[in-house]
C-alpha cells in the first residue's frame, strides 16, 4: 500500500508538472547533461530521479500522442509516423540509464523500483498500441505511402511502426485487448522476478575451502584469485568459488577433487530449482503459458510463430530444421569426445562413469596431452588490456577507428573504462567498457547505449553513447586480468556489437545499430571474433604481461591447431538449449508444467547424450525468460552461417585488413542499421545468399 500511494503522490506531481527546482536536481528532467558528450551523470543521479523522471516522461509522451490523434490535418508521414518515432525522448532518456544499470549494477533499492515500474510500463506501452485513433491514423499513411515519396529507410519505418502496431493488438476487439493488457502486465512482472531470482541464487552460493590439500590441481592464479575472493567476503585463511562462470570454469577444468567439482558445478546447473522462495519453475509454466496465451489472441499458432514471422528464419520448421542438421552433425563429434574421455578415466583407474561435471577436467587434460596446450599457458599472453588494444587496432585497420581512453567522462562504477572514438579526426561515440563480475552484474556478456545513433527531429547527428559489458577473469592480488583465448573472444563478440552501434548511419532511432531481427544482429558480433586467434593479430595485442614477449610461433601454431577442439561439446550443449527454447515456445496450448519432465522429454527427443547438459536449464535461461531472446536463442548458430561466410570474404583476397571489404560490409551492413530487409544487406555486400557448409567448415564439423 505504501509504494502505491507514494506511486499516486508522485504522478500527482508530475501532473500538474515538475518545477524548475525539480528539474535542476534530477539530472533527466533538464534537456541536456552537463557532461563531456553529454554521457550521463552517473554521480549525479539518486534512485529517488528515476520514478520521477519516468512519470514526467510518460506524461509528456502523452502529451505528443494527443497532439498526433487530435491532428486536424490528412495523416501523414511527417504528422504521425514521424511525429511517434520521435516521440518519448525523456522516457528514452531516463530508460536506457535505468535498464543498463539495473543489469550492470544493481541493488535492492533499484530492484524494488523495477517491479513496481514494470505494469506502469506495460500500461503505457499499451496505451499507445492499443489506441484506436492513433491505429487509424498509421493505418492510413500506410495505405497510402505512394502519395508521400518516402524513401527507402521511412519506407522500413512505416513499414514497421504498422505491423508493430498489428502484432501489439491494434486490431483486437476491445474485450480482447482488456485480455491482452491483463497479459502483458504479468508477463512483464514475471520477467522482472526471474531475472531478480536468478541474480539472488548466483550470489547465494559460494564454495568455501579452507584444507590447501582440497586445491590439489588448480593453478596458482585460480588458487589466488580464490583468496582474494574469499577476503572480499571477509573470509581471510580461506578460498572462494562462486559459479560466477569466469570463477567456475577453471576450477571445473583443473581440480583434481571430483567430489567438489560435482558439488560446484551442481550448484551452477541448479540455480532457480531449488524450491526456496527464488525457484522459478512456477514463473517458468507461467510465461510459458501465457505466451501461448498471448500468440492465440493475436492469431498465431505458437509463441516461435509470433516472433519468428519478423526473423530471417520466418517459421518454427526452418529453425528446427535448421538446428536438426548441425545436431546431426554435431552429436557424432560429441559422443567420440565423450568415448575418448572415458578411455582416458578407464586408462587411469578411475571405475566411474564420465559424468557433466567431469568433461572440462578430462577433455582438457586430452587437448593438454594432444597439442601441449591448456589456458594456463596461454593466459599470461591474454591481459585484459592488450586483448583489448588488439580489437582497438582491429577496428582501426578495418574501419579507421581511433579509441583514445578518457578519465574526465562519467562513468557508473570504478571498473568502468571509458574511450573516445574518433575517425579522421571526428568524433564517432563514446564506448564505455565494464569487464568484471560483481554481487551488483548478472551473469554473461551483452551490449547496450546509454544514447543510440539517430538524427534529431531537424537532421543533426545525435552520436552513441555505447556500453560494452563482460565478466572476464577479474584481476588478482598479484596480477592482472588475464585471459582464456574464449574470454578473448567474447570481449571481442561485445565490440562486434560495439561496433553496429557506432558506425551507424541512420535518421530514424527505431531504426538504428542493433535495431534488426534477432538472427541477424549477431553478425557484426560474431564475425569479429574471426580475427581474434589470426597470427597476424595475435603479433599485436599478445604479449606476456610481466615480459612483453609476444606469443611465440609455436604456441600459435597450438592455438591454431586446436581451434576445432571440443566443438562436438560446445555446439550439443548450444544446440540443446536452442531446441529447448523452441519446444517451450512451439507449444500452441497452454499446458500443465511439470517443468523436469517437459526438459527430460525435450533432451530424450533429439537425443542428447547424458554426459552433455544443455548451456542454458530452463531455471537459469535468462536469454528466453527475461531478455528478449525467446524463440530466438538459434540465432547466434543462424548469424553463424552469415560471420563464417562474411569472414571468407576477407580471407579470398588475402588480406584479413582488406579495406574495400571492409567499406563495402560497413556500408551495407554496419551502417544500415535496420533500415533493409537483413538478407537483402547480406547479398548487397556478399554478393550471394550464404551457404550451411561455411559454418560446419567452421567449427570442425565437415
Amino acid at each position: 500500500m505504501k509504494n502505491i500511494l507514494s506511486l499516486i503522490f508522485l504522478t500527482a506531481i508530475v501532473m500538474t508538472g515538475c518545477s524548475t527546482k525539480e528539474r535542476s536536481e534530477n539530472p533527466f528532467l533538464n534537456d541536456t547533461y552537463d557532461t563531456p558528450f553529454e554521457v550521463p551523470p552517473f554521480e549525479k543521479i539518486k534512485t529517488s530521479h528515476y520514478m520521477p523522471a519516468y512519470l514526467q516522461g510518460i506524461e509528456e509522451q502523452k502529451s505528443e500522442i494527443r497532439a498526433i490523434i487530435t491532428n486536424k490535418q490528412e495523416p501523414t508521414f511527417e504528422n504521425t509516423i514521424k511525429a511517434l518515432e520521435y516521440s518519448g525522448k525523456l522516457m528514452t532518456r531516463v530508460s536506457r540509464v535505468f535498464g543498463s544499470l539495473n543489469s550492470a549494477n544493481t541493488n535492492d533499492t533499484l530492484q524494488q523500483l523495477n517491479k513496481e515500474l514494470s505494469p506502469i510500463l506495460s500500461k503505457h506501452r499499451d496505451d499507445i498500441s492499443l489506441n484506436d485513433t492513433l491505429f487509424l491514423r498509421v493505418k492510413s499513411v500506410y495505405e497510402n505511402h505512394e502519395k508521400f515519396n518516402l524513401n527507402d529507410e521511412e519506407e522500413k519505418v512505416l513499414e514497421d511502426t504498422y505491423k508493430n502496431f498489428i502484432r501489439s493488438g491494434a486490431g483486437l476487439s476491445a474485450e480482447d485487448k482488456n485480455k491482452l493488457r491483463k497479459i502483458n502486465e504479468e508477463l512483464s512482472l514475471l520477467s522482472v522476478q526471474f531475472g531478480q531470482n536468478l541474480l539472488a541464487e548466483t550470489n547465494d552460493f559460494k564454495l568455501i575451502i579452507d584444507k590447501k590439500e582440497d586445491l590439489s590441481g588448480l593453478p596458482e592464479g585460480v588458487i589466488a584469485q580464490a583468496a582474494q575472493t574469499a577476503k572480499s567476503f571477509k573470509m581471510d585463511g580461506k578460498w572462494v568459488f562462486t559459479i560466477q562462470y569466469p570463477i567456475m570454469e577453471p576450477f571445473l577444468k583443473y581440480s583434481d577433487k571430483r567430489e567438489l567439482r560435482q558439488k560446484l558445478f551442481t550448484a551452477y546447473f541448479m540455480k532457480g530449482d531449488n524450491d526456496n522462495d527464488r525457484d522459478n519453475k512456477k514463473i517458468i509454466a507461467r510465461i510459458a503459458n501465457l505466451r501461448v496465451e498471448r500468440s492465440k489472441l493475436l492469431g498465431y499458432n505458437s509463441y516461435a510463430d509470433f516472433v519468428l514471422e519478423r526473423n530471417m528464419a520466418k517459421t518454427p520448421d526452418r529453425v528446427k530444421e535448421f538446428l536438426g542438421q548441425v545436431w546431426a552433425a554435431a552429436t557424432p563429434v560429441a559422443k567420440a569426445e565423450a568415448a575418448a574421455q572415458q578411455e582416458l578415466i578407464n586408462s587411469e583407474g578411475g571405475k566411474f562413469k564420465l559424468e557433466p561435471w567431469d568433461w572440462w577436467y578430462y577433455s582438457d587434460k586430452i587437448k593438454k596431452a594432444r597439442y601441449d596446450l591448456d589456458d594456463e599457458i596461454t593466459r599470461p599472453y591474454f591481459k585484459i588490456d592488450n586483448v583489448m588494444e588488439g580489437m582497438f587496432y582491429v577496428a582501426n585497420q578495418l574501419y579507421g577507428l581511433e579509441f583514445t581512453k578518457r578519465t574526465d567522462i562519467p562513468k557508473y562504477h570504478p571498473d568502468v573504462n571509458t574511450f573516445e572514438v574518433k575517425r579522421n579526426g571526428q568524433h564517432v561515440g563514446i564506448l564505455l567498457i565494464d569487464n568484471y563480475p560483481r554481487p551488483s552484474k548478472r551473469n554473461g556478456a551483452w551490449c547496450g547505449a546509454f544514447r543510440g545513433q539517430s538524427r534529431d527531429i531537424n537532421e543533426k547527428m545525435i552520436t552513441p553513447v555505447v556500453t560494452m559489458v563482460t565478466n572476464s577473469t577479474p584481476p588478482a592480488a598479484d596480477k592482472p586480468s588475464l585471459l582464456t583465448a574464449y574470454e578473448a573472444e567474447t570481449l571481442f563478440h561485445e565490440f562486434g556489437h560495439a561496433l553496429h552501434q557506432l558506425l551507424s548511419n541512420s535518421t530514424y532511432p527505431g531504426v538504428s545499430g542493433t535495431s534488426v531481427p534477432r538472427d541477424f544482429v549477431e553478425l557484426p558480433s560474431q564475425i569479429m571474433e574471426h580475427w581474434v586467434l589470426e597470427p597476424e593479430v595475435l603479433k599485436v595485442y599478445a604479449r606476456h604481461y610481466q615480459t612483453g614477449e609476444v606469443i611465440p610461433a609455436e604456441i600459435v601454431e597450438k592455438l591454431d591447431k586446436a581451434s576445432k577442439f571440443n566443438t562436438g561439446f560446445v555446439t550439443v550443449e548450444y544446440l540443446a538449449a536452442s531446441l529447448l527454447d523452441m519446444e517451450y515456445h512451439s507449444l500452441t496450448e497452454p499446458v500443465e508444467f511439470d517443468i523436469h519432465k517437459f526438459e527430460m522429454a525435450a533432451m530424450d527427443k533429439y537425443g542428447l547424450i547424458p554426459e552433455i547438459k544443455p548451456r542454458y536449464r530452463s531455471t537459469y535461461f535468462n536469454h528466453i525468460w527475461a531478455s528478449g531472446y525467446a524463440s530466438g536463442y538459434y540465432a547466434y548458430m543462424w548469424s553463424e552461417i552469415l560471420d563464417a561466410d562474411a569472414f571468407q570474404a576477407f580471407k579470398e583476397t588475402g588480406n584479413i585488413f582488406n579495406k574495400e571489404v571492409a567499406a563495402r560490409f560497413e556500408k551495407e551492413i554496419l551502417s544500415k542499421g535496420g533500415t533493409r530487409d537483413p538478407l537483402e544487406m547480406y547479398i548487397a555486400f556478399r554478393g550471394k545468399e550464404p551457404g550451411i557448409d561455411a559454418l560446419l567448415i567452421n567449427r570442425g564439423l565437415k
